[in-house]
This record gives C-alpha cells, structure tokens and sequence, in this order.
C-alpha cells in the first residue's frame, strides 16, 4: 500500500521549498467546490530562478530538474493552501511551459520532471491529463512554469 503524501515525504527525505511572493496581483491557488486551481509557478532553486533555454543553453535533464523544482513549489502552496497534503485527493491537469529554443522537439520529456515526481510522492491518483508546451520566452527568463488543477 502506498503512503499518504506527507509520510511519504518523509519517506523521500523531501523538503518543500519556502514559497516565494506572487510576481503580480493574483492568488497562487483558488478552491472552487472539490478543486484547486494553482497559479503557474516559475522554476526555482537554492540559488534563485532557474533560467536558460531548453535545446539552446540548457539540457533536457536540466529542464526535467527544474521541472522537478517547479513540482516541489506547487506542492508546497498545496500543503499552504490545504494544511496537508493528505487532502489531495488527485491530480486533475498540469500545464508546463518550456522555455525553449525554436523547433525544441522534447518538452514532454522536461515536464517528465513535474509528472514523475506526483507519482512518486502522491502514487497512483496523480496521473494526470497534460500539456507540455515550448514557448519562446517565461518570466524572469525561467527555464520551466507549471500551471496545475487538482481535486480535494
């Protein structure tokens, strides 16, 4: 059987990584009935944003890790927003964007980051549908945004 998703961060020795301040005038997540809708949220890390261009100065692996990044963000304003993320009950959608060089043909294997990493800590009922999307710029020169929709 598979851990609620608090025990098994702690389980994956995952710390959720402090949230940073909105970047404008609207709310990082709403509740309407039983779902969550989450604001984009740009890749960040230790250092401050993870920038650069996928296919131009930046890696697939580099785009999956800030994927990752960008997952571990939403994850922390769903633990805000709900007090646990045992509230979660599934991961509807998820929007990446890829900072990418034109004709980039591997943004789902970037956003790959993002998915992999529900699964591993919320299991099964993270599956979700998807869009992976290279787009010429993100802001602040961000290498990945993910825009997510989840049920409770």
């Amino acid at each position: 059987m598979f851990s609620a998703p608090e025990a098994r961060l702690r389980e994956l020795n995952i710390i959720l990584p402090e949230l940073p301040a909105a970047g404008g005038n609207y709310l990082s997540a709403k509740k309407v009935g039983n779902l969550v809708f989450l604001a984009g949220v740009i890749s960040t890390g230790p250092e401050g944003v993870i920038t650069g261009t996928a296919g131009l100065d930046r890696t697939v692996e580099e785009g999956y890790a800030a994927a990752r990044a960008c997952a571990l963000t939403q994850l922390a304003v769903l633990r805000q927003q709900l007090g646990s993320l045992d509230a979660v009950k599934s991961i509807v959608s998820v929007n990446g964007y890829v900072n990418a060089a034109q004709g980039f043909p591997d943004s789902p294997k970037v956003i790959n980051g993002a998915s992999d990493l529900f699964i591993e800590v919320l299991g099964e009922n993270a599956r979700h549908v998807r869009a992976a999307i290279g787009v010429s710029a993100l802001p602040r020169n961000a290498l990945v945004e993910l825009q997510m929709t989840v049920e409770i």
